[in-house]
């Protein structure tokens, strides 16, 4: 897997949490490490003019984080660190990872969040509107993990809808250039309509679930296998809590059904999974897979 992993920092838990994971996922692939931080554009400037001095300073204090975040990802990297600037830390963000590369970015949940779970703040939220690539969300206390603990094991939570050959895609990538396991893991029977009874459920919920992880056992490459599981649960905040997940773990999940191509967006099942979530969450664009197929055809086209 190709790209860079970048990291939206700012002077916060919430950053260090998510430079810890961003350097924890860097050395499991082999990739370079990218540490960014967006400052405010000439541009948010409307009720008082722009002050060099305090530019000046500001540039000097963003410098400063940056070397802190460098000290807290380690040795065990190649990295990199940015300024950027943007009309918004999201946008600046998304831009610079366009620019570097990037395959991932990293942020982190916001200040307040419960130890080991996820709470979406303003850059997240953003992002996970607008982001082209597929965007890891740090839990609170990412930067206790050891960083010995590596990429242990990937899990696909995988539905029916659309964007699920994405996510599989991802997901057996990830896999491969960590060296991680993979678990494909079901929703099917939780993840269904509350108008839909509940003994239909699990009459129905069980069979579906086991159509759904064969047809996509199937579509893994030859050589690769997997571990399956099916999640079971009154609700999706029951079944991912009685599931048991590793320090070193990645869920993966799609994008809304409701997102604009190539646009990330979390759906009522990623939502609901990410308040019970104990390990990062990444979130693929369901046209991630139809961006990797077109971009192969344009290297093709232009190497003829």
């Amino acid at each position: 897997m190709s790209g860079h992993i970048v990291v939206g920092y700012t002077a916060t838990d919430a950053g260090a949490d998510a430079v810890a994971l961003g350097a924890r996922l860097a050395a499991a692939s082999d990739r370079e490490l990218d540490i960014v931080v967006v400052l405010p554009s000439d541009s948010r400037s409307v009720i008082t003019p722009p002050d060099a001095g305090y530019d000046h300073y500001l540039e000097q204090q963003a410098q400063e984080w940056l070397t802190q975040a460098a000290e807290q990802a380690g040795d065990a990297v190649t990295l990199r660190t940015h300024i950027r600037y943007g009309d918004s830390f999201a946008e600046g963000l998304a831009d610079a990872a366009a620019e570097l590369g990037a395959s991932h970015i990293v942020v982190g949940a916001a200040n307040g969040g419960l130890r080991g779970r996820h709470r979406l703040g303003t850059v997240a939220g953003e992002l996970l509107h607008s982001a082209q690539l597929p965007v890891v969300l740090a839990p609170e206390g990412s930067r206790r993990i050891d960083p010995s603990a590596g990429i242990s094991r990937i899990t696909a939570a995988i539905g029916t809808r659309p964007g699920a050959d994405a996510l599989l895609q991802e997901s057996v990538a990830l896999a491969a250039s960590t060296g991680a396991e993979l678990r494909l893991l079901s929703l099917v029977s939780v993840d269904l309509p509350a108008s839909v009874d509940t003994g239909v459920i699990r009459i129905a919920g069980a069979a579906h679930a086991d159509d759904v992880l064969s047809k996509a056992l199937a579509e893994l490459p030859d050589g690769v296998d997997a571990d399956v599981v099916i999640a079971r649960g009154d609700s999706i905040e029951d079944a991912i809590s009685q599931l048991g997940w590793e320090p070193g773990e990645l869920a993966v999940v799609g994008s809304s059904r409701l997102a604009q191509p190539r646009r990330l967006f979390l759906g009522s099942t990623a939502a609901k999974m990410l308040h019970e979530l104990p390990v990062p969450m990444v979130v693929v664009p369901r046209t991630l897979g139809q961006q990797s197929a077109a971009d192969q055809e344009n290297k093709k086209e232009a190497a003829r």
